[in-house]
C-alpha cells in the first residue's frame, strides 16, 4: 500500500487551524478587556470610516474605523495596550468622534486594509451625484456622434495621467451613453480584460475592451457614488446617482452581481427625454388608436399594457397619462422604482421594507380620491383585486401584466383570482406590444424577397381578408428594404425603435366567453369581429412600409 503526502493539502490544513487558533484566542482577550469581538469580514465596512484614519497610521496602530455615522464610530484594533491605538483613538475624540471598540484578528485587519487601495482608486465626490461641467459634457456631446466616437474618446481617456484618467475615462462613458441614446451600460470583467457595451435600440453593441487595473478603479468609483459598500463583492448591490447637466438631473441606477472574474456592472440611464414620447408617436394602428383614445377618456375601468420586460409599456402607460392630464383630475401613480418624473401628477414609490407594496399602496390610494391611477405592475392577486375593486368604482386605473398576448390578459387574471363574471365590467381594454429596430434611413437598400420572407407576408396578407388594412396592400412585393449599417446608426442598420400592437375589448362575445374559464386559444377567436389586428400583422405593415424588416420581427414576435 503506497501513502501519498499532499503538502500543498496539508499546509492549507494547518493554515486554517492557525487561523481558528487565532480567531480563539482575540474571543478569549476579548472577555479579559471587556471588549466586545468581532470578525470584520462578516460586517459591511463603511469607506466613510477608513477615510478619517489613513492607512499608514491604521497599520502602524493595528486598528482600523470600520463604521461612521453621524459622530458615532466603530473601531476594531487587535491589541489595546499598543500605544500608536490609544494616540488614534484620542485623535478620534479630539476632533467630537464617539468611539467604540471592538476587539479583532490581525486577519480581519488585513482584510480591511485591503479596502484602502479600493478607496484610492476613487477621487472624493458627494455620494449619489456626478458633477459634469456644462463645458465638458457639451464637448464631449459633440465629440460624440456615433459608438466609434466613443471608442476613440475612451482609448483617449485612458491615456490620460493617472490623476484624472478615472474622472475623464467616467465622464467619456456617460457622455457616450447620453449621446448614442442608450438605454443601458454595461462593464463586465473576463479573464484577461474588461468590456464596455452599450444597449442600443434593445440590443448590446460593443464599444471596447479595456484592461482589469481600469474596470476595477471604475468599479469602486461608481460603487462610491452610488452608495455602495466596497467589501461586498460576493453579494448583488443596487445603488443609483445622478449626473447634472445644466439645469436636468439624469438618474442612473447602478446594479452590481458577482461574475466569474469580478462584478458585472450594469448602469441604467434615466434620461426623461427618452420617455418623453406622444400617443401619436407609439406607432399604433389607426383603429387600436382610435380605441385607446375612447378608452382613456372614461371616468372609470381598466387598460392593462402587457409584454415582457423591455417591451416599452411605461413608455406606454406615461403617454397615456400626459394625454390624460387635466387641472381637473388628481392623479396618482405606485411605481417600482418612479423612474421618470411627471409634474403636476402625484407619483409613490413601493418601500417593501417599510411595508409599502403595490397592494396596501393602491388601498390607500383609493382613500385620496384619485379620478386616476396608475399601477406600475400587477404581481399578485391582492394587487389585481383591488385594482379590479378600484375600476368598478369610478375610478381608471392604468397597469401593467407580464403576458405574452392580449388574450393572455384574461387568463392571467383569472389566474390570479379575479371573478370570471365581473372581470370584463373591469378590464376594458387589454393591449400586448413589442418594440422592433426602426430601420436606418441612410443606409437601407432594396434587396430581392426569399421564399422564407414571401412565405410570411403572403401568409399574413391572407389573414389581414376583410381588415380595414388590406385595402393598403397591393399585393406581395418583389423587393423588401433591407438594414445595412453606417457610421449614423452605429454600423448596426437601425436607428431608434417603434411599437408593434394589439388589442382586446372586452366586448359582449368576450364577456360571454371569459365566464366559461376559456384558453387564450379561445378568447382570440372571440375578438376576431372586433377587427383588430394582432402584432405579426401590425409588423408585417410595417415591414411593407420599409419600417422594420422580417429578421426584426422575428427577434421579437412569435412568426409561426
Amino acid at each position: 500500500m503506497t501513502l501519498i503526502f499532499d503538502e500543498e493539502k496539508q499546509n492549507q490544513k494547518l493554515n486554517s487551524m492557525r487561523l481558528e487558533e487565532e480567531e480563539r484566542l482575540v474571543k478569549m482577550l476579548s472577555s479579559k478587556y471587556d471588549i466586545p469581538y468581532i470578525d470584520l469580514s462578516t460586517v459591511s465596512i463603511n469607506t466613510d470610516g477608513l477615510r478619517l484614519v489613513d492607512q499608514k497610521d491604521s497599520e502602524q496602530a493595528m486598528c482600523v474605523v470600520f463604521d461612521a455615522t453621524a459622530k458615532n464610530l466603530s473601531l476594531a484594533l487587535n491589541d489595546p495596550g499598543n500605544a500608536f491605538t490609544e494616540d488614534v483613538v484620542d485623535t478620534l475624540k479630539r476632533k467630537g468622534y464617539n468611539v467604540k471598540l471592538y476587539l479583532t484578528s490581525t486577519t480581519s485587519l488585513k482584510k480591511a486594509w485591503k479596502l484602502y487601495k479600493d478607496l484610492s482608486f476613487a477621487v472624493e465626490t458627494e455620494a449619489g451625484s456626478l458633477d459634469i461641467s456644462d463645458n465638458e459634457i457639451e464637448e464631449l456631446t459633440e465629440k460624440t456622434k456615433n459608438l466609434g466616437d466613443v471608442t476613440e474618446l475612451v482609448k483617449n481617456a485612458l491615456a490620460e495621467k493617472k490623476s484624472h484618467k478615472l474622472s475623464k475615462l467616467l465622464a467619456v462613458i456617460m457622455a457616450g451613453g447620453l449621446a448614442t441614446k442608450a438605454s443601458d451600460i454595461h462593464i463586465e470583467a473576463e479573464e484577461k480584460f474588461s468590456r464596455l457595451r452599450y444597449r442600443l435600440d434593445g440590443v448590446l453593441v460593443e464599444a471596447i475592451q479595456f484592461d482589469l487595473d481600469t474596470y476595477h478603479a471604475l468599479l469602486s468609483r461608481l460603487k462610491l457614488l452610488s452608495g455602495l459598500k466596497l467589501n461586498i463583492k460576493e453579494n448583488a448591490q443596487d445603488g443609483r446617482f445622478t449626473i447634472k447637466i445644466y439645469t436636468n438631473d439624469i438618474e442612473i441606477r447602478l446594479s452590481t452581481i458577482p461574475g466569474a472574474y469580478g462584478e458585472s456592472i450594469v448602469m441604467r440611464i434615466l434620461n426623461p427625454k427618452s420617455i418623453a414620447t406622444s400617443i401619436e408617436e407609439l406607432g399604433m394602428p389607426q383603429r387600436l388608436y382610435d380605441i385607446v383614445q375612447k378608452e382613456i377618456a372614461r371616468p372609470n375601468g381598466m387598460i392593462l399594457v402587457t409584454g415582457p420586460t423591455g417591451s416599452g409599456k411605461t413608455t406606454t402607460l406615461y403617454a397615456f397619462l400626459r394625454k390624460t392630464m387635466s387641472p381637473e383630475y388628481k392623479i396618482i401613480t405606485i411605481e417600482d422604482p418612479i423612474e421618470y418624473h411627471l409634474p403636476g401628477i402625484v407619483q409613490t414609490q413601493v418601500e417593501e421594507k417599510k411595508g409599502y407594496t403595490f397592494e396596501s399602496g393602491l388601498r390607500s390610494v383609493v382613500r385620496q380620491d384619485p379620478d386616476i391611477i396608475m399601477v406600475g405592475e400587477i404581481r399578485d392577486t391582492e394587487t389585481a383585486l383591488t385594482a379590479i375593486q378600484a375600476s368598478l368604482t369610478g375610478h381608471l386605473v392604468f397597469s401593467t401584466l407580464h403576458t405574452n398576448n392580449a388574450a393572455g390578459t384574461f387568463t392571467r387574471l383569472i389566474d390570479l383570482g379575479a371573478d370570471a363574471k365581473v372581470l370584463t365590467s373591469a378590464l376594458h381594454l387589454a393591449l400586448a406590444q413589442r418594440l422592433v429596430r426602426k430601420l436606418c434611413t441612410a443606409c437601407r437598400v432594396m434587396k430581392p424577397i426569399d421564399k422564407k420572407q414571401k412565405d410570411i407576408i403572403d401568409s399574413t396578407i391572407t389573414s389581414l381578408q376583410g381588415y380595414d388594412e388590406v385595402a393598403n396592400i397591393t399585393g406581395t412585393p418583389t423587393e423588401l428594404y433591407t438594414a445595412v449599417g453606417c457610421p449614423i446608426c452605429n454600423n448596426t442598420g437601425y436607428v431608434g425603435r417603434i411599437g408593434v400592437y394589439e388589442g382586446i375589448l372586452a366586448d359582449a362575445a368576450i364577456e360571454e366567453v371569459v365566464r366559461m374559464s376559456p384558453s387564450e386559444r379561445e378568447i382570440k377567436e372571440a375578438a376576431k369581429p372586433q377587427k383588430i389586428i394582432d402584432m405579426r400583422q401590425d409588423g408585417v405593415i410595417k415591414i411593407l412600409a420599409g419600417i422594420t424588416t422580417v429578421d426584426e420581427l422575428e427577434r421579437v414576435v412569435d412568426l409561426y
